[in-house]
């Protein structure tokens, strides 16, 4: 009897001796944890936020200042963006507008400006105010499409234009001439858009370039394929292409075209082309060629956000 009360009297004991608890020091972690990432979420919803509605702002002065219908694509660079707010300053903003119409003949431009060390004083931007906003370098371009190109007297009597670069060593002798800038006696097809003999060896002058424009012409009632090798130069806010040689041509070969030929068909290849002014008074000083494009650019310093206009 005596043993069996002791047996019940230390299970008692052992039975009422609290349970090992869990360590706390992890589940603690876990909640730093967990708030600091729901707090750094809510900052960057906040930044982004913050980011978005300045961008919107831009984009509206922008749309007014630039003349232009829809509204232009606006971002602000650099991560957080409330810091740059705070002080009033920007290391990059760019602003970007397509199918700009320009002079009632150009209808599908692409406007784009980049701005450098802006400073934006952060009560003004909240309020929509860009009287005060200033720009330390501008760099503004303009890309007419060659399917715009093609509306332009008297190129609108190509059907089908193309675009594409070429060297100016190209441009006014051929394949001799080409080869011989590269110190070889090989010549590449004109119809080849990745030809070396076309688009290496382009003038340093950035106010010129050379240019291919290809398409399907009407001779003697017979519609044939030419090949255009022409230099672009900048006059003002005007690109002058200038015509010097042309071939027939398809996939697969060219031939030269007769000079009696040539000198009948070299004007339909000729035209001025007004760009319209670039933004923010950037005064145009370099012209290139991409594909099935022409991009006239240039750079400004030290100007206001107020001088975004143009003349469309």
């Amino acid at each position: 009897m005596i043993e069996n009360r002791l047996r019940a009297s230390v299970s008692d004991t052992v039975s009422q001796q609290p349970k090992p608890s869990r360590p706390r020091s992890g589940r603690r972690v876990r909640r730093i944890v967990t708030v600091l990432i729901v707090v750094i979420g809510v900052l960057v919803a906040i930044d982004f936020a913050a980011a978005a509605f300045a961008e919107h702002t831009v984009s509206q002065k922008a749309k007014d200042q630039l003349g232009v219908e829809n509204d232009p694509e606006v971002g602000i660079h650099g991560f957080p963006f409330l810091t740059q707010a705070v002080a009033g300053e920007y290391g990059r903003i760019t602003v970007e507008a397509k199918s700009v119409p320009v002079q009632d003949v150009l209808r599908d431009v692409d406007v784009k400006a980049e701005l450098r060390d802006v400073d934006a004083p952060l009560s003004d931007l909240a309020q929509g105010n860009v009287d005060n906003v200033t720009i330390g370098e501008v760099d503004g371009e303009v890309t007419l499409k060659a399917s715009d190109i093609n509306q332009i007297s008297p190129l609108d009597n190509i059907d089908d234009l193309r675009i594409a670069a070429s060297s100016e060593a190209y441009v006014r002798g051929g394949e001799g001439a080409s080869a011989q800038s590269h110190g070889t006696d090989e010549g590449d097809d004109p119809a080849n858009t990745g030809g070396d003999a076309e688009s290496e060896g382009e003038d340093d002058d950035d106010s010129s370039a050379g240019i291919r424009l290809s398409g399907k012409v009407k001779v003697a009632g017979e519609e044939l394929e030419i090949f255009a090798f022409a230099m672009i130069r900048l006059d003002g806010s005007t690109v002058q292409i200038t015509p010097h040689r042309l071939q027939f041509g398809n996939d697969r070969e060219t031939t030269i075209v007769p000079q009696a030929v040539q000198e009948q068909l070299l004007p339909s290849f000729e035209a001025d082309i007004n760009t319209g002014d670039l933004p923010f008074t950037v005064t145009p000083t370099g012209v290139s060629v991409g594909p099935d494009s022409i991009t006239v650019k240039g750079t400004a310093k030290n100007v206001a956000f107020a001088q975004a206009q143009t003349s469309r």
